[in-house]
């Protein structure tokens, strides 16, 4: 028992941390998480436009002579939503990828930013959302 107690470990060594390169991990995970919130921004604002956009045609339909008179004002509602939603989107996409570039000047071994690829994705399903209300005027 008292050889285990008078037994010294020596300290373990590690590689030094890189400051230089925590900092680009900080700022590159900073814009991510900027532009995942306009992700979430946009996308509740094209959600809201549509579920308006289709509530209203819903209510259109059931009952046409007692919301005649607000079809249309509804509708431009709805699809003002929609296209501030996709509009938002398309600067806070661009924004980044500006961001992004400035990194790539000063460091060669910025990643590639999976978040673009979701806002690209949200802003064809956003346009999507926006032709097929319009078709449907």
């Amino acid at each position: 028992m008292s050889d285990a107690m008078t037994t010294h470990k020596p300290p373990v060594t590690t590689a030094p941390i890189d400051q230089a390169q925590l900092a680009l991990d900080r700022t590159i995970l900073a814009y991510e998480r900027t532009l995942m919130a306009w992700i979430r921004t946009a996308l509740s604002m094209i959600t809201l436009g549509f579920s308006l956009y289709k509530f209203i045609l819903y209510l259109h339909q059931q009952d046409p002579e007692r919301h005649a008179n607000n079809l249309k004002e509804a509708q431009a509602y709805g699809l003002t939503f929609i296209a501030i939603g996709v509009f938002t989107l398309l600067l806070a996409t661009w924004q980044h990828r500006q961001q992004f570039q400035k990194l790539r000047d000063q460091c060669a071994d910025v990643p590639y930013s999976l978040s673009t690829v979701i806002s690209g994705v949200i802003v064809l399903v956003g346009l999507f959302a926006f032709v097929t209300a319009i078709l449907r005027l």
